[in-house]
């Protein structure tokens, strides 16, 4: 009962990584605009939309990792897919939370 209650866990995980970290770089590519836009009429010059760029890429590489591993057949490379997917998500909410600071004290 227990390996296949963890096994149905983790996949549960997996799917969410995939499709949050999907929306999470539409929302990111949404405020990299609203950055243009703001930046044109306010003259502001932030490092802040370059690094959602990069934390759009960063959230793309979780759900395409994430994907991956929903798609692997052996249980020894969907754990390690899954891994590589948790760190990249985690990271890139790591950036996001950075990028959200830097847009309160610059910006605000």
């Amino acid at each position: 009962m227990g390996p296949d209650i963890d096994n149905e866990t983790e996949r549960e995980l997996n799917v969410h990584i995939f499709s949050v970290s999907a929306q999470l770089v539409g929302i990111c590519l949404t405020v990299i605009g609203l950055f243009r836009v703001v930046g044109k009429l306010r003259a502001v010059d932030s490092i802040a939309d370059d690094l959602l760029a990069a934390d759009a890429i960063a959230f793309l590489s979780a759900c395409v990792v994430a994907y991956a591993s929903l798609r692997a057949h052996s249980r020894r490379r969907r754990r390690a897919l899954e891994r590589v997917a948790d760190v990249c998500f985690g990271t890139a909410l790591l950036l996001m939370t950075v990028v959200c600071a830097l847009i309160t004290w610059r910006l605000v």
